[in-house]
C-alpha cells in the first residue's frame, strides 16, 4: 500500500483565476453543499478526462483537499482544485449551476470546445485530432 503524505493546502500552487470562473448560481450552490462541512479545505475538483464520442469529458466532485499535482484556485470564495493536465483544456471556462424542469446540475461553458457530441456529454478541442468514440453516457 502506498502511503500518501498529508499536504498543506498552502503549498499547492495557486494559479490564475481566469482558468475557471464560477457564476453566482454555481458559487451559491457550492456554498450550500459545503456549509455543514467541518473541513476548511473542502473544495470543488474540476477535471477533464478522455472519453465520450467527441474526445473529452468533464468531471466534478467535492474534494477534501488538493493533491500534490493540483493547482489551487480561489474563485468567488470557493476553493477549486484543477490537476495540471486539465488546466489547458479548461482555460477561460465558466461553471454554472442550472435548475430547470428537465433537471439540475453544474454545466461548463468552455471556449476551448469547438464541437460537442449529440448527447451533450463530451467535447472536442481544436488541437484534439483523435477519432470519435462511441457514446457511453
Amino acid at each position: 500500500m502506498i502511503e500518501q503524505q498529508p499536504m498543506d493546502i498552502a503549498t499547492a500552487p495557486v494559479i490564475d483565476t481566469s482558468v475557471v470562473s464560477l457564476t453566482d448560481a454555481a458559487a451559491s450552490k457550492l456554498r450550500e453543499l459545503t456549509k455543514d462541512e467541518a473541513n476548511p479545505d473542502i473544495g470543488l475538483r474540476v477535471y477533464v478526462y478522455s472519453g465520450g464520442c467527441s474526445g473529452y469529458r468533464y468531471g466534478m466532485m467535492l474534494e477534501d483537499a488538493p493533491t500534490p499535482e493540483d493547482n489551487r484556485l480561489d474563485v468567488n470564495g470557493i476553493k477549486v482544485y484543477v490537476d495540471g493536465q486539465s488546466v489547458a483544456l479548461l482555460q477561460g471556462s465558466q461553471i454554472d449551476y442550472v435548475d430547470t424542469l428537465m433537471g439540475a446540475g453544474f454545466t461548463v461553458n468552455n471556449p476551448n470546445a469547438v464541437s460537442g457530441c449529440g448527447c451533450g456529454s463530451s467535447f472536442r478541442t481544436a488541437e484534439d485530432e483523435g477519432a470519435p468514440r462511441a457514446c457511453a453516457h
